[in-house]
């Protein structure tokens, strides 16, 4: 008798003697009890979205003028506070795995980085603003991969990408609720403790209030959670242990320590790496949108306004990817065609500087954002079995692509406008480099599925196969 055969015969239900309707009863009221918690990182990711969004908007109110910036210095002020998020995202999120406190740590992180924020606006000068944006990188770097972390520890496999992509709608309501903002504050406010001040001042406000929301509301990790009854506990976990998450072996109970060793030992972290590296410097358009849409020629509140409707579709396009990535339990394809249509975007942007055409290529190019949703649970699919490992494979990948992030701030110089058109052919190379290595991981681990079928086929005990009986890559 085979090895999966055994496993089957020898495997019963979770809960002996409660019915499969009422489990599922059960379950739904789980979600439904841990989506409205995990809310609160909506918002969170919201305001810390806002940050970059204000940097760009505040470009067009005379920010540069303001402060006396010159040559490439809007550039370092734009890319210093990524020096944060790559030196804080390994060790806070060891920290986290040791701590097992997320409702403390990432609330503390954000209030934190609400402070910096409003400090920001009272800067008067090149070093000061540089000096803020290096802390709030610092007390901001901890929050996504925290997060990432956080929803791997409550969410299955196949259900992790749509719980990323409602994290992730947070930037299009920054774009919407900034672009407002910006827009009312610098053509009414000018002149009021200085107009892009303002920007700062009220975000800033918003988070440390939503941050100390969140202390009440988010959760920690199953088995320390207060607010779980004893049934909602022992489901959370072992639907994690049914899914191939955290089984209790020698892999669940890897240190901090070991985790991180296993994590830079591991050749696929370094692969994802560079691969998200040449993604983020791809999708540096991002940040630089409201510069993009002001080659149309319009004032400065309609340019405000333009660069929202292209994130609304973005969003509701990422819903849809994601959705149907976790019930398809596949990936990449879903990876490269959102970039393929971000990659048409650019290459209308490179030819043309029609108003139309360029607006158009601003909806195509933000489509992006449905890939990036997709591979962000990859990720955690693909290091699902080790906890300790996950944590610090999350932050490294998240931590030290953020490189790419330097790197793009620099790669949309005033000099390349109004067309930008070796920005755009430096993004569409860069996009096309991240898709091929994501083509690459995809048939390795379609290649590791086989062998781990054929293994469970071949196998006389199930003790003797290195991956649980049923355990597949998603790819």
């Amino acid at each position: 008798m085979s090895a999966l055969s055994n496993a089957e015969s020898e495997m019963g239900d979770t809960f002996p003697g409660v019915p499969n309707h009422a489990r599922d009863d059960l379950e739904r009221r789980l979600l439904r009890k841990l989506d409205l918690r995990m809310s609160i990182t909506v918002v969170l990711y919201t305001l810390s979205f806002l940050d970059n969004l204000n940097m760009s908007s505040a470009r067009l109110g005379g920010f540069e003028k303001d402060l006396h910036l010159q040559g490439n210095q809007y550039a370092t002020v734009l890319s210093i506070v990524y020096v944060g998020y790559i030196l804080t995202q390994v060790p806070s999120n060891m920290f986290l795995h040791w701590l097992e406190k997320p409702a403390i740590l990432i609330p503390g992180c954000a209030l934190m980085w609400g402070i910096m924020s409003v400090l920001t606006g009272f800067t008067k000068n090149y070093t000061g603003v540089l000096l803020a944006r290096l802390f709030l990188g610092f007390t901001e770097g901890p929050f996504f991969a925290g997060a990432l972390f956080l929803l791997s520890k409550w969410y299955k496999r196949d259900e992790l990408a749509l719980r990323i992509a409602i994290i992730l709608c947070g930037s299009v309501f920054g774009v919407v609720f900034g672009s407002l903002l910006a827009s009312g504050i610098l053509t009414g406010m000018q002149g009021i403790l200085g107009q892009a001040g303002w920007l700062f001042y009220i975000e800033g406000g918003a988070t440390i209030i939503v941050a100390i929301c969140a202390m009440f509301m988010l959760p920690n990790f199953p088995h320390n959670t207060r607010w779980l009854t004893p049934e909602e506990r022992a489901l959370s976990i072992s639907r994690l242990a049914d899914d191939g998450y955290e089984k209790s072996d020698e892999l669940g109970k890897r240190t901090t320590m070991q985790g991180l060793w296993d994590a830079v030992s591991d050749w696929k972290v370094w692969w994802f790496v560079v691969a998200l590296f040449a993604a983020s410097v791809g999708q540096s358009f991002a940040i630089y949108l409201p510069t993009i849409a002001a080659t149309m020629g319009y004032d400065t509140t309609v340019t405000l306004l333009l660069a929202a409707p292209p994130w609304v579709l973005a969003t509701i396009a990422a819903f849809a990817i994601a959705r149907y990535s976790d019930k398809k339990r596949k990936r990449f394809i879903f990876i490269f065609a959102s970039n393929a249509l971000a990659a048409l975007g650019l290459i209308i942007s490179i030819c043309t500087m029609d108003i139309s055409a360029r607006y158009t290529s601003l909806f195509l190019m933000v489509q992006v954002t449905g890939g990036q949703v997709v591979f962000l649970g990859w990720i955690n699919n693909t290091f699902a079995r080790e906890p300790a490992k996950r944590a610090v494979a999350i932050a490294v990948i998240s931590g030290l692509s953020q490189t790419g992030s330097i790197l793009g701030s620099y790669v949309w110089p005033p000099q390349w406008g109004p067309t930008y058109r070796y920005s755009f052919a430096i993004c569409f190379a860069a996009l096309v480099v991240s898709t091929v290595m994501f083509g690459v991981m995809h048939l390795h681990l379609k290649q590791v599925n086989e062998r781990i079928e054929r293994d469970e086929r071949n196998a006389k005990d199930m003790n003797d196969l290195r991956y649980p009986v049923g355990f597949r890559y998603l790819v």
